[in-house]
């Protein structure tokens, strides 16, 4: 069977590239840092040597409109165009082109279907930046096979918090059960506390840094009871308008499990948003 090398959860933010890769007067100041720690947390699945990238994120509504929009999707296509014209020009961002793994999108689809979870499928999946930012921070040759999972967490109806933890348990024992030697590692991309195009957008921090506080707290000591307790579709509302992202986090901690303390931990104020880091080994730190 398959075996899951490492888990993987953090933030996504579109202006890593051009920050990293600005020189001169365009370097942002605080880009030294954040390479840094980016080159620290990319070693953590490097260590772990996986083959084969299952990858958690959200259509930012470039490819999922209202007219049709799925709660949680698997791709299952053999190549994925990656990258749209608008992160292009606002966040300078590549054009890409990812190899899929359509044996373990089958059998992520099959036997998500058989657990209960009505997964919807696309064979001809674009993604953006919620997939293609952690590759660019985690394995930037773009060389290992993905099987892209999106999930809903901008259009309401959304699902609520605690499907979002049960479906992550579910890709876990999934993955576990694939018939393949093939080392998979699992990496989901979602926010701390965020506001886009509101009032709190362009502060020095976070929206909520108490709510950060807490999130990063709930995650590195995989406390999902208090998660679960505290956090619901309306109390997402708060902390920033579009806070709800962190159910993508939710949805890695279901993956991690209960209990689960993360084997690394990061994180990185920066002007807006808190970045996050984790990393958990579910069968021991590699040597």
């Amino acid at each position: 069977m398959a075996s899951i090398v490492a888990v993987i959860a953090s933030t996504h933010h579109p202006f890593y590239y051009r920050a990293s890769t600005s020189t001169g007067e365009d370097r942002p100041p605080f880009a030294d840092e954040w390479v840094r720690k980016i080159t620290a947390f990319r070693e953590t699945l490097t260590r772990a040597n996986p083959d084969v990238l299952v990858m958690v994120g959200s259509d930012h509504f470039h490819q999922l409109w209202l007219d049709n929009m799925p709660q949680f999707l698997v791709g299952k296509a053999p190549f994925y165009d990656a990258n749209w014209y608008n992160e292009e020009r606002e966040f300078g961002l590549p054009r890409m082109l990812l190899k899929g793994q359509e044996d373990l999108s089958a059998h992520i689809l099959r036997a998500g279907l058989d657990a209960g979870f009505d997964l919807a499928f696309s064979n001809e999946l674009r993604i953006d930046h919620s997939v293609t930012c952690p590759i660019i921070t985690l394995r930037p040759e773009a060389d290992l096979p993905i099987v892209p999972i999106y999930t809903n967490i901008f259009a309401p109806p959304l699902p609520q918090p605690s499907r979002f933890v049960a479906l992550g348990s579910a890709i876990r024992k999934i993955v576990e059960e694939w018939p393949s030697h093939l080392r998979v590692a699992i990496i989901g991309t979602g926010h701390l506390s965020l506001e886009l195009g509101g009032p709190r957008q362009f502060g020095p921090h976070g929206p909520d840094p108490e709510f950060d506080r807490k999130a990063v707290e709930w995650i590195a000591s995989g406390d999902l009871d208090s998660c679960l307790r505290e956090v619901s579709l309306e109390s997402l509302h708060a902390p920033g308008n579009a806070t709800h992202g962190f159910m993508d986090f939710m949805l890695m901690m279901g993956v991690a499990g209960p209990g689960a303390k993360a084997d690394y931990v990061d994180n990185l104020d920066l002007f807006h948003t808190m970045e996050a880091y984790f990393t958990w080994y579910p069968n021991g730190v590699p040597a």
